[in-house]
């Protein structure tokens, strides 16, 4: 930011969060004026999503300018916030993943359930020849109707769950606290102080936790594109596979956080497009992996027929190679970002 060398850190800190709790209260009220019509319904949760992490984003960088038990509060309701809304989505997002891999690998005729959001293709389309499928079509169709029936029904509930929240006190302290946010933030005498003598302590100080947490990954494994080995580890049970994914995820955590706290000073210019793809790599990681584990879980239904389960399976096995493309595309991304870093 070019006037950053004559602004407080207070300055640039209440800035930013004016901002991003004028979103917040924008997709509030896009939401209530949404009725019937569930796309603008969809566009404003998003919108309250993307606010709520942003504002929990940086009263987290940046707790140390601000009034911790103000600043810690109000993050904890917004995480609680933000993982309610983002329940239904994620559900929407995984039934049509599935079912279009499902399809994809069969080419049977897969119930779907209406339009996918944007960003929900799975990145191996048109890869059939990486796994032995056999004959799936039977199968498939029924796996289908499986993860429809049970996904819808988590749909349903998480939908019910963000109604209630939404109706409830505690949303309306949140968003009351958002507003007095939008206008005053709880600063500190520290604030006071030239930005480029404080913001960058804690920016540097997330950025070295990613970085650690980078250096901790399997890269070199995750070099070799649908890693055999990994394959191995990740198919063996679900709990191999969630252990084995952990890392990634605190990575697309910290990553995100990252890119949050770059904001901060970037005053709404355009994210570091190396960070955005390697972020946008980290959620196919993380769309891949939920979806394996719901066809592991669909898979664990008692009696079901053994072509149900083998499809199952397969495409457990093939949302698994996705885990592994989008390591690998992670990792040739992090590549060129640490060169021109």
């Amino acid at each position: 930011m070019p006037a950053a060398g004559r602004l407080t850190a207070g300055e640039i800190l209440s800035g930013y969060l004016h901002a991003r709790a004028g979103d917040f209260l924008r997709g509030l009220r896009l939401y209530g004026e949404s009725g019937a019509d569930t796309a603008a319904a969809d566009e404003a949760a998003r919108t309250l999503r993307g606010a709520a992490r942003r504002i929990s984003g940086a009263l987290h960088t940046y707790r140390p300018l601000l009034d911790p038990a103000s600043a810690d509060q109000l993050r904890a309701e917004l995480g609680w916030l933000s993982g309610t809304l983002a329940q239904e989505h994620a559900c929407t997002s995984r039934l049509h993943r599935l079912l279009g891999a499902l399809a994809r690998l069969s080419g049977a005729v897969v119930p779907q359930p209406g339009p996918a959001p944007a960003g929900t293709g799975t990145a191996g389309a048109g890869r059939t020849g990486t796994l032995a499928v056999g004959t799936l079509t039977v199968g498939a169709s029924r796996a289908g109707a499986l993860l429809e029936r049970q996904l819808t029904l988590a749909r349903t509930r998480a939908h019910s769950s963000a109604l209630q929240a939404l109706g409830s006190s505690r949303f309306h302290a949140v968003a009351d606290a958002v507003a007095v946010l939008a206008s005053e933030v709880p600063l500190v005498p520290l604030a006071g102080a030239p930005a480029v003598e404080v913001l960058a302590g804690p920016g540097e100080a997330t950025e070295a936790r990613l970085l650690d947490a980078v250096a901790a990954l399997p890269l070199a494994r995750a070099a070799h594109p649908y890693n055999a080995e990994a394959l191995v580890h990740g198919l063996a049970t679900t709990s191999d596979g969630e252990t084995q994914d952990a890392p990634w995820h605190q990575v697309r955590r910290l990553l995100r956080l990252h890119r949050y706290t770059q904001e901060v000073w970037c005053a709404g210019g355009a994210p570091d497009p190396a960070l955005l793809a390697a972020g946008q790599a980290l959620d196919r990681h993380r769309d891949a992996a939920e979806a394996a584990a719901a066809a592991a879980n669909a898979a664990r239904t008692p009696r079901i027929a053994p072509t149900t389960a083998y499809a199952l399976g397969v495409l457990h096995a093939d949302q698994r190679h996705e885990v592994e493309a989008a390591r690998f595309a992670f990792q040739q991304l992090w590549q060129k970002a640490a060169v021109t870093r």
